[in-house]
């Protein structure tokens, strides 16, 4: 069953009731037989499944898993950068080979 909210005008209460989707709205007041409003609210939000806990943390278990998980890809993450660096160091030397040859061309 649905849960709706309701607000009175003239003392300003707000309650929730269980009503039927088929049920007639509310209209009065039970503390001062003033006129009612049913105010729209958003669904709760509900987490189902083995995916979620309850108190938002993990277990130990899953925090250590975790943990190697980060390690790993900080792991590649440098084997990257090392690669990029060797990749980098290599054309340097060949605009010097290539200006050797120039020199003695200038000799002769």
């Amino acid at each position: 069953m649905p849960t709706y909210e309701y607000q009175c005008d003239r003392c300003h209460r707000t309650f929730e009731i269980w009503q039927r989707i088929t049920a007639e709205p509310l209209t009065r007041c039970e503390a001062c037989d003033g006129p009612l409003r049913r105010l729209l609210s958003p669904a709760p939000f509900i987490l189902k499944g083995d995916g979620w806990y309850v108190t938002d943390y993990p277990s130990e278990s899953r925090k250590k898993a975790m943990e190697s998980e980060k390690g790993a890809g900080k792991e590649s993450t440098s084997g990257e950068k090392s690669s990029t660096t060797t990749s980098k160091e290599s054309p340097t030397p060949s605009p010097s080979g290539a200006a050797a040859p120039s020199t003695p061309a200038s000799s002769d």
